[in-house]
């Protein structure tokens, strides 16, 4: 039986196409700039988000950590959402490595930050307080995109601030996929965006930053001291090309399947539900149910996620018939077998 996996779409298999790809890379040594591969997948990256340069590295969160130093200095702050993944979830790498201290502030229900909190937040000149350089946005952030609208708005309040801006863009393609925009319509507000290739890309490992050709120079140097420098990295940047050449478009097919799943699981009283958010939605049952719940779909190969409010994602290994399937195994959890 097919394991149908909904707890990220960072699970997703590499497809035997990808594989071939893979496996006839051309490659060269990367840390002496010298793959042909990787400089291929970095200037297309480059070209798409309409940035001067990009630079590849292991994962996400090298990609924005690498950001974060390269933006600012030892007693700097940079301003993100209290739950962005650049916060709460990559170890407090911008304090660790480099010094940096995070200024977070709450999420509205959009996903987005108030602007005018934002303005509050940046520290006066004053030698008592870190000085304010950065500000981080999500874009998707929870599976919500943030309209254009107000990253041009954020854009502008940055620059009367004098604050940078960086973009974990870890799904931009899916928020560029929603709004029906070329990606670099959402990247351009941005000094730097990170974007991640191993999610809904299908591609099995790697990030790209991007920003201008000064600030991807200087992440060069940070990703060498993090540990992030590899060498025939080729094969790895091979699967990012195709990713970026194959798998863009039929992000609309996983927001469709998430659409499908939310609405099957609406329909089941005891859950809380909600709207589909591109390709991901969260679900919550009643108190103390949520383990049993797990362990039931586990036992029939459906795998979710932790907690007691659900997140599920869809991705490129999962069919409109496993949304199907999945939505069975749950109204037969709640029609009494396995509680």
């Amino acid at each position: 039986m097919k394991t149908v996996d909904l707890r990220s779409d960072t699970v997703t298999r590499p497809s035997e196409t990808m594989r071939r790809v893979m496996a006839a890379a051309e490659v060269g040594d990367d840390v002496y700039g010298e793959d042909p591969t990787v400089n291929r997948l970095e200037a297309m990256a480059a070209e798409l988000l309409g940035k001067e340069k990009a630079i590849f590295v292991p994962s996400g969160t090298m990609s924005n950590l690498t950001a974060l130093l390269s933006h600012c200095g030892r007693g700097d702050e940079y301003i993100a959402g209290q739950d962005a993944h650049i916060y709460r979830w990559e170890g407090g790498g911008g304090a660790i490595f480099g010094g940096i201290q995070p200024q977070p502030l709450d999420f509205e229900e959009d996903g987005t930050l108030d602007l005018d909190r934002v303005r509050n937040a940046v520290k006066p000149a004053d030698h008592h307080h870190a000085v304010t350089r950065l500000l981080c946005l999500e874009n998707t952030q929870g599976g919500r995109v943030l309209p254009l609208s107000y990253l041009g708005d954020a854009s502008r309040v940055a620059k009367e601030l004098g604050l940078a801006m960086h973009l974990d863009g870890a799904r931009i393609f899916n928020a560029a996929v929603y709004l029906g925009v070329p990606v670099r319509e959402v990247a351009r507000h941005f000094d730097s965006v990170s974007v991640c290739l191993s999610k809904g890309l299908g591609a099995p490992v790697g990030s790209v930053l991007c920003g201008s050709a000064e600030l991807i120079n200087r992440a060069h140097r940070w990703r060498k001291v993090a540990g992030g420098g590899m060498r025939q990295a080729g094969i790895l940047a091979a699967a990012g090309i195709h990713a970026l050449q194959h798998n863009v478009e039929r992000l609309a097919d996983d927001h469709e399947n998430a659409e499908l799943l939310s609405s099957g699981l609406s329909h089941i009283d005891e859950l809380m539900v909600s709207q589909a958010r591109t390709n991901i939605l969260f679900v919550t049952p009643p108190a103390g149910s949520a383990t049993a719940l797990r362990e039931a779909l586990a036992a029939e190969g459906i795998l979710i996620g932790g907690g007691d409010m659900i997140r599920l994602v869809t991705h490129l290994d999962v069919e409109r018939a496993d949304v199907e399937r999945t939505v069975a195994a749950f109204k037969r959890f709640f029609a009494g077998k396995g509680k």
